[in-house]
Formats: structure tokens, sequence, C-alpha cells
């Protein structure tokens, strides 16, 4: 027998113009606002469990602020943080939060935003209702890509540029897959929760945008009638929307950014649409089932610090000082190659009198036969991919930037290979591989 609730609820989160923007490492100040921030919450209800699942247009929120955000989500629901997962889409052309911060815009949109979780949390379990739950799964070919390639000289570069005639080739995989489940409920619209895995950094410049995951929602809610729909993004890590050898329009609507990558607000309407196409491949053929289980857990790992070799401090804080000087140009770096070297120093400073070990937190929710797996990060797809494998589920949905924003988590063999995210992670080699097995665990042991 099926007694499933479901809620949904949404609230505006659009910031003060002139507050810095984050993802990049240059100063951005948001002028203008080309679609709006939202926080959307998913609410479930089996027994006497309550869950809330909430995802917000921002590039990435730290396990602090995050856990400050359940708090308040919980404060307003009676929801204990455990049972509370919050993701951030990876915008990266949102407003800057922080916890701890001397700029009075970020501090009042901190609070705001805090405020909001509060609102949300609430709207969307005051909004519960019987539902039953499907779940399947279409694809979304040729729009998310590897960005990291193989040279002719034998190194490996993230986002080479395009059509670089020294790629040799990609190394890693995309995961094409647009995981949905539908929660149709008495009385009340029906509700979408979309999962697939790709950078949301295809807009650029200086104008609020949720990137393609905003426009997205709004596609699936414009074709789908009486629907809502929520996206997490899955292990985007690695992978992102350039295309270093396109042809015939693959460029149409895009323009070369600083950093040698290709950008356009069209460009996301484009990845959007193909993603709701994956979205509609599933949601009329969904596999209904009877809800049993739901269940939330966390577990605290700790991984090891990637800290510099001594030798290298010197360099390091030589780059670091310069880049915040705003001195770049005198570093002989142009391009990807100059935001690598920034953030590899970057990360050796802040890592030098760093503990030896951080902690984060894996967070799992159980829906029935399907399994929601939060990462505090940007795992690697190969993480998505191990993490799917565990046995005696029907879908698991591995999601990133979940309760946490701890940097990337590349696979092994990525850190001799070197490239962006292995140089600039502070995590030591292994980290990956070690996400695998503690998610597999907890995912089976909480089956």
């Amino acid at each position: 027998m099926n007694n499933l609730k479901a809620g949904f609820a949404r609230v505006n989160i659009n910031p003060p113009m002139g507050i810095h923007i984050r993802g990049y490492f240059k100063v951005r100040l948001a002028e203008a606002i080309l679609d709006d921030l939202e926080i959307n919450a998913l609410a479930l209800e089996l027994g006497d469990t309550k869950t809330l699942l909430l995802s917000i247009d921002h590039c990435g929120i730290g396990q602090d602020l995050s856990m400050e955000f359940r708090k308040a989500a919980s404060a307003s629901t009676g929801i204990p943080t455990e049972n509370i997962i919050i993701a951030a889409t990876h915008t990266h052309t949102g407003p800057a939060l922080l916890l701890e911060t001397e700029d009075e815009l970020i501090k009042e949109y901190t609070a705001f935003v805090k405020k909001r979780f509060a609102d949300v949390a609430k709207f969307a379990i005051d909004d519960l209702k019987p539902a039953k739950m499907g779940f399947g799964k279409g694809t979304a070919p040729n729009v998310a890509f590897v960005r990291r390639y193989v040279m002719k000289d034998g190194s490996l570069k993230t986002n080479p540029g395009v059509n670089n005639p020294d790629i040799v080739r990609p190394v890693g995989d995309t995961d094409e897959s647009v995981n949905v489940l539908r929660f149709d409920r008495e009385g009340a619209d029906s509700i979408v929760f979309v999962n697939f895995a790709n950078h949301p950094d295809v807009v650029g410049g200086s104008k609020i945008s949720a990137d393609w995951p905003g426009l997205l929602r709004t596609n699936v809610e414009k074709i789908l009638d009486n629907t809502k729909c929520i996206f997490f993004n899955g292990a985007q890590g690695d992978v992102n929307h350039v295309n270093v050898h396109p042809k015939g329009g693959d460029l149409n609507g895009m323009f070369m950014d600083f950093d040698d990558v290709s950008r356009g607000y069209s460009h996301a309407q484009y990845i959007a649409r193909v993603v709701t196409g994956g979205v509609l491949q599933a949601f009329d053929k969904v596999e209904y089932i009877d809800v049993d289980t739901l269940k939330s857990e966390q577990r605290v790992i700790d991984v090891p610090s990637n800290k510099a070799d001594p030798k290298d401090l010197p360099e390091a804080h030589r780059i670091n000082d310069l880049h915040n000087a705003g001195k770049d140009h005198e570093l002989p770096y142009e391009g990807m190659m100059l935001t690598t070297v920034v953030a590899e120093a970057g990360r050796m400073v802040r890592l030098e009198n760093a503990p030896d070990t951080f902690n984060m937190t894996l967070s799992a929710m159980i829906i029935g036969p399907v399994a929601i797996i939060g990462i505090p990060g940007e795992p690697f797809s190969g993480i998505g991919f191990g993490l799917k494998a565990t046995e005696g589920y029907k879908m698991i949905l591995p999601c990133c930037l979940s309760n946490g924003s701890e940097g990337y988590f590349p696979m092994q063999d990525s850190y001799d290979e070197g490239g962006y995210e292995a140089r600039s992670s502070r995590f030591k080699a292994g980290v990956a591989e070690y996400i695998i097995e503690q998610g597999k665990d907890l995912l089976t042991k909480l089956k």
C-alpha cells in the first residue's frame, strides 16, 4: 500500500545589483538579471518520517553555511537536519554567499537567503499531498563533453580551447542519462525531480542567471501542464558544455570568453531544451512503484589534505600575491592555463598551515527502490558511475554540491595526468575512490 506524500514550494532569491558574482578567478559585479534565481523544495512524508530536498541556484555552498541553512529549514519545519539535503545547481552567474564576510551586500544577501530557506521548507511541508512515485530515464546527447584532453606534447589540459590543433584525445567519459522521478499528487500539481550531470557555466558575463538548470525548469513546466520541476546536478566535475571540435552551427549564439571557453545565453537555452527532451522521453513512461521506505542518513568521512611540497611554496606565494594584487598580467600564462596556475598556487598557500585531514559529509536518501546520494563538492563522472553500480536499487541518483562545496574530487590517475581540477583540489589522490567506497557502503547499509 502506498502512503507517500509529496509537497513542492519555490521562492525567489534574486540579489541586489553590485554584489560579487561567484565562479571565476576574476572580479565580477552583478549588473542586471537575465532570469530568476530560486530555491526549489521537494518535501516527502512516509509514516512518521519527513524529508526535504532543497535545490538552490548557486555555484556552491560550503559545509558550515549549508548547515546554517539546514538548521533554518529544520527550525521552521521540525525536520531534523540529517533528513535535509541542500544542493547547489552550480550556476556560475549567481552571487556569493559567505558565513563570515565584511562585505555588507554579501552579508545582507546571505541573511536573506537563510530566511528564504526557512520559508520554502515550511511552504513545501504545508503543501504535502498523497502521491505516487514513478521513475524513468531519458538521454540528453551531445551537450555534455569531457573537458580534459591529452595534448601533443604529452601534457593534459582542462578546456584547451576550441579547435586547438594540439588536442590528441579526451580523457574520461560523460554520462548522458537524464534521471527522472515523477510524483503524481491528489488534487495538486505533479512534481518532476530531474538529475543530469553537466557544468552550468554557459552564460558567462556579469548578469545574474540560473543558467540552463533554471531554463530547464521553465521549459518542463511550460510543456507539461500542471507540473512543477526541481533539478539536482549530477557528477559534473570533469564535464562541461564545450565542444572543442564544433561542426556546422555548433557555435551559433556563442562568444569566446576570457578563458578560451565558448559561452552564450542562447547555448544555455539550447542545453535546457535538449535536457528537457530527456525529461519528456521518461515522463509518460515512468515505472510507478509503491514506496514503502523513506530513510535518510549522513556519514562523515576524513580525507587527507593535498599539501604542497615545501620547495614549491615560495613560487606559490609569489603567484598568489600577484593574483590578489590584480597583477595577473605579470604572469606568463593566458586563458585556462592562467586559471589553473592561479588556482593551484591558491590551493598551496591555503593549505600551508591547514590540518592533515579534512572531514566532509556524504548524504543519502532512500525513496523506495530509488537512492539519492549527495556528494559535498564536484565529483568526476567516474564517481557517478561507481556509485550507480551499488547493488539493490532500481535507480541511483548521484548529486554534486550537496550539503557542502568542498572542491573537486578527481579520479586517482588524474593527479598524475594534471589539469585544473587535480592541481586545484585540496584533497590527495584517492579521494574519488574513497568516496565511491564509502558511498556504496552507506547505500548498502541504508537499504
